[in-house]
């Protein structure tokens, strides 16, 4: 039998690591519609349906994803290792901080429901109280990610169809340094059941029509 080098055997691709430069999160209200593919027939982006709109600018953190599984494992005696181990958690968090204030952010950094929130005809102050219990407000949720390649764009999303904010960050007014403010948050993805998922990846784009054989696909 007849071996290989290790040269030949190897299939490492450069042009197939990827950088999100840039990008965005949209967020809409529960009612609207899901997010099924993000590219038209010429490999550019949809638009977006009605309701998504872009939280803006965010902290040079961009959209941070986390993925937290909890999976106990059984201890069996005479065994060395665990002899079960099953997923019981399995969790999708998106922790954002918004640098622009607008209707769309202020509404995720208050808890607020903002459908019916509008500026005063007058002054145009806007009034937002806090309540005495919160009520819980969903929403989709699309990040999309944008990185250039000699053949185009090439885009990564991933779509949670129902998340809600679970968790906020400090809020400072300050004039000094370098830090303007923010509305930092944390959402959390839960399955919508007439879905079936909490969670969606996509891929497309120019870049990615033209790499996907190397890729595998």
């Amino acid at each position: 039998m007849t071996g290989v080098s290790y040269d030949t055997l190897q299939n490492r691709q450069q042009s197939l690591i990827r950088k999100m430069l840039e990008g965005s999160v949209f967020i809409a209200p529960i009612t609207a519609d899901p997010i099924t593919s993000i590219t038209d027939t010429d490999k550019l982006l949809k638009a977006l349906p009605a309701g998504y709109d872009d939280v803006g600018w965010l902290s040079d953190a961009g959209a941070n994803f986390e993925r937290k599984v909890d999976a106990p494992e059984i201890k069996s005696w005479g065994s060395v290792e665990p002899t079960r181990t099953d997923i019981i958690s399995d969790v999708t968090t998106l922790k954002l901080e918004c640098q622009e204030t607008k209707k769309a952010t202020i509404g995720l950094g208050t808890g607020a429901d903002m459908s019916g929130i509008t500026a005063d005809v007058t002054t145009g102050e806007v009034d937002i109280p806090k309540p005495a219990r919160p009520g819980i407000q969903y929403h989709r949720a699309l990040a999309v990610g944008v990185d250039l390649t000699d053949n185009g764009e090439l885009y990564v999303a991933r779509f949670l169809p129902r998340c809600r904010v679970t968790n906020y960050d400090n809020t400072d007014f300050q004039a000094s340094g370098d830090k303007p403010l923010t509305f930092g948050v944390t959402l959390t993805a839960y399955i919508d059941s007439s879905l079936g998922y909490s969670e969606r990846w996509l891929f497309g784009g120019a870049g990615w029509f033209a790499i996907k054989t190397a890729m595998g696909f």
